[in-house]
Formats: C-alpha cells, structure tokens, sequence
C-alpha cells in the first residue's frame, strides 16, 4: 500500500472512531446524561440551611440521583432527597471503618453496611485518607489489605465498595511508584474505584487514559472542571477559584463519558467543591451536559 494511500485510510478510520465516540456522548438519551448525579458536598452550606428546598432545586435542574457524603449520619438528607424524587445510590462514608478498623471484624463498617442496606444504597465509597495513611508506599499497601477484606463484606451485602481519589496518591514515593500504583496494583476484584476527573488533571495526568487503563475496575467517576493556568502537575491544597462548572474549564467531558461508557462505568456525579453560588453552578454544569 502506497504511504499516502495508508495515510488517507487511517486518517479517515481515526476520524470514524472519533465520530462514533462523540456521537456516544452526544446522545439526547446518553445514560449518564439521563441518570446523572451530584455529590451533595457541593451543596453542604445549602443543604445545612434548607435541606428539601435545596434537593427540590436540584431535582429541578435535572439532576436524577445524588451521593451522599458523611454517610450514615445523613438520614435527613436522605428523606429529603426522597421527598424530592431523587434517586440514592451512593454515600461516601466515615472511611476509617475501613482503612483504620477498631477491630478485626470490621464491626464499625458492618454497622455501615447494616444502615445502608436499610436505605437501599449499592455504592459506598472511601473519600479521604489520613496523612498516616499515605505517607509511604507501605502504608498504602496497609490501606488496600483493609478495603480488600472490607470489599468482601460489602459484595455479601450486596454493595459495591470503592475509593475515591485526589490529587496527592498520584505523587511518587519512592522507585517511581505512587500511593496510586499500589491501590491499582494491591485491590482485589471485589474492590473498585471512584475517579474523580479533576484530581486526575491537576496531577498532571488524563482522565480518559487512566479510566480507559482500569476498564472494568471503575464503578463511578465525579465530573468537575479546572480553571485554565492551574499549575500541574501538583499534589496539595488548590486555590478555590480553581473548581469550574463543567465546560467552564479545561478538562472535555465528552471523551470522558465515552471513555466511561466503554470501561463499564455505572454512575456519573457533578461536583464542585468550592463556588460562590453552587446552586447556580449545578445548573451551569447541567446545561453544559445538556448541549453535549
């Protein structure tokens, strides 16, 4: 085959596959579009003041589910998000029970599985670590040695455990090797993880890479922007001003809900932690969603 004969053909065969990845998320009955979530710390200042008025704004802008956070004290939110129509699926929880159990029964975290069972929940999920929990690449192995033999607890509950990350486990700790690179080397099947797309970029790496390279392993992604000209890679605290309603920023969200679609992810969530108005910035992100 002649050089631009080959050219031609693969120029036009990149273009498809773009084409039909883009046409994926541009779907008016995209699953994710029609089922997306907030993560409710988004909204924690509202939610503290008027909790069903709050959720009925959310479920007014569209929003179909959201993932509670500080799981199991949150059983006003929870009838308020019913009240509202929202679906629940997902808590993120008081992680501790997991990664720093009191006992070797885990009974704290079966106390967890136990009340969200009662609410109907299938996701729970670790936000945080400890500064003792990631200071070395061993304490990370200790990490993934505890959700382990949590996970298997929450698969005979019948509840996807997960970890959620941020940016400082992307940070190297020796040989090359990340907090990061142990979770996906050390978590057995039963455990998965929850990406979260803006702590990805701002350590300097691509979302859509690393959801595609744990394909199977991805149980829910939160969607954020970054405000341009955020240094990166970086691996501590970032400026407020640096978290974008989605399409406000510089992270594409269409290759990302392919990419999700393709790695068998089940849930997507809008976060925003820090704006001035979250309330109009959920819908800012809604109507970006609903362009796509």
């Amino acid at each position: 085959m002649k050089r631009r004969s080959f050219i031609g053909k693969t120029a036009a065969a990149t273009l498809a596959l773009t084409h039909t990845s883009n046409l994926f998320a541009l779907e008016a009955d995209n699953a994710y579009r029609k089922d997306i979530g907030i993560q409710l710390y988004t909204l924690r200042n509202e939610l503290g003041k008027d909790p069903i008025g709050t959720l009925k704004q959310v479920a007014a802008a569209g929003y179909k589910q959201v993932e509670l956070y500080g799981f199991p004290g949150a059983k006003p939110i929870i009838e308020a998000a019913k009240e509202a129509g929202l679906t629940i699926n997902s808590a993120h929880f008081e992680w501790e029970a997991v990664t720093n159990p009191k006992d070797a029964e885990f009974s704290d975290f079966l106390k967890i599985l136990d009340q969200a069972k009662t609410f109907g929940l299938s996701h729970l999920v670790i936000p945080y670590l400890k500064n003792e929990n990631r200071k070395s690449l061993d304490a990370y192995k200790k990490v993934a040695e505890n959700a382990n033999k949590a996970a298997v607890l929450a698969k005979q509950a019948g509840i996807q455990l997960s970890y959620h990350n941020h940016n400082f486990e992307f940070e190297s700790l020796g040989g090359g090797k990340s907090g990061y690179d142990v979770l996906i080397e050390e978590f057995s099947p039963e455990m998965q993880f929850e990406i979260d797309v803006f702590w990805v970029k701002t350590a300097g790496l691509d979302p859509v890479t690393l959801i595609q390279k744990l394909s199977g392993r991805v149980s829910q992604l939160h969607l954020k922007d970054l405000r341009q000209g955020v240094p990166s890679p970086t691996y501590g605290s970032i400026p407020e001003d640096a978290y974008k309603e989605l399409g406000n920023g510089i992270i594409p969200m269409e290759p990302i809900m392919a990419a999700a679609a393709a790695a068998g992810v089940k849930h997507c969530h809008v976060e925003q932690d820090h704006s001035p108005d979250p309330i109009a910035s959920i819908k800012q992100s809604m109507a970006y969603l609903q362009k796509l």
